[in-house]
């Protein structure tokens, strides 16, 4: 059953290094911790420079949806710039990260524990139809425009970092409507 996901309704969590905060989007399987989740879609503002928790184990895809940019520098020799030009990176959990800001920035993360499910993150464009792939789909808003989603008889009006988490009962296609055009960042999950 799609379980609409309200922006006001997440609550922010500091990190341990005072480095920024995370919101928890959603969580699999529910009200599971950081050492328990299958998977974990959050949205984390990083506001210092500082390092990445460690998650062994675990996949990452992290995409930069406000804020100029964030440089990564994974186990003390790539770097990578997260900016509009290229907003999005995966890595293993384990890798040892550090961030480097020049003013705050907010990113959507999403994390799978590798031994029991795997992930796809992509930017779609609303309005548009949406097809499914995979039994466990979540919809965020990251463009400013508001996204009426509409599938199987139900429909979901999402306003800027609402989510629509979507799972195997619902209907397989779904249509996002937007009076202009709005980014949509859509996750499939397998499990």
């Amino acid at each position: 059953m799609a379980t609409f996901l309200a922006h006001e309704c997440l609550r922010a969590a500091p990190w341990k290094n005072g480095g920024g905060s995370t919101m928890e989007i959603a969580v699999f399987p529910p009200e599971a911790g950081l050492m328990a989740f299958d998977w974990r879609i959050s949205l984390a503002t990083i506001t210092a420079d500082g390092p990445f928790s460690s998650f062994p184990g675990i996949d990452r895809s992290l995409m930069l949806v406000e804020g100029d940019s964030v440089q990564l520098t994974l186990d003390g020799a790539r770097k990578v710039l997260l900016n509009a030009a290229q907003p999005m990176l995966w890595f293993p959990g384990e890798a040892l990260v550090h961030a480097q800001v020049k003013g705050a920035t907010t990113d959507f993360n999403v994390m799978t524990r590798r031994d029991r499910c795997r992930h796809q993150l992509e930017k779609i464009t609303a309005p548009g139809r949406l097809v499914r792939r995979s039994a466990t789909t979540l919809l965020f808003v990251v463009g400013d425009g508001a996204v009426l989603a509409r599938g199987g008889g139900r429909q979901f009006a999402l306003a800027r970092h609402d989510a629509l988490l979507l799972d195997a009962d619902d209907a397989p296609d779904w249509r996002l409507d937007a009076l202009q055009r709005t980014a949509v960042l859509r996750v499939d999950l397998f499990i």
